[in-house]
C-alpha cells in the first residue's frame, strides 16, 4: 500500500502539482482590443465572466480600452491565457462582435 506522507488527499495533492507547474509556466499580460461594433456593457460582462475582474475593474478596464484603443485586463500563465482569450473572443463570435485580445510575455 503506498501512503501519502504529506497526508493531504489525492485530490489536493493533484491541485498542488498543478499550481506548481503553472507557478512555473512563463506569464503573459492580457490586452483588450476596442472595436467600434462590440457593445461597451458586453465587454464589461465578459471581463467579470470569463476573467474574473470585479464589476469596477471591469468597467475601468472597458472604458480605458474605448479611450485609448487598448487596455490591460490580466496577467496569467501563458495556458490560461490563452484558454480565457479564446472563451472571450468564441463568446463574442456566438453574438456577431469582433471583440479582440492579445497576449504578450511579462
Amino acid at each position: 500500500m503506498i501512503h501519502n506522507l504529506t497526508g493531504d488527499s489525492p485530490d489536493i495533492q493533484e491541485e498542488i502539482e498543478q499550481e506548481q507547474e503553472e507557478a512555473l509556466e512563463p506569464l503573459y499580460r492580457v490586452f483588450v482590443h476596442n472595436d467600434d461594433i462590440t457593445p461597451y456593457d458586453f465587454v464589461v460582462i465578459i471581463l467579470q465572466r470569463i476573467f474574473n475582474l470585479t464589476p469596477p475593474e471591469a468597467e475601468h478596464v472597458t472604458f480605458i480600452a474605448h479611450v485609448t484603443g487598448i487596455a490591460y485586463v490580466t496577467t496569467l500563465p501563458l495556458k490560461e491565457a490563452q484558454e480565457k482569450v479564446g472563451k472571450a473572443q468564441f463568446a463574442a463570435s456566438l453574438e456577431g462582435y469582433p471583440l479582440s485580445f492579445s497576449i504578450e510575455p511579462e
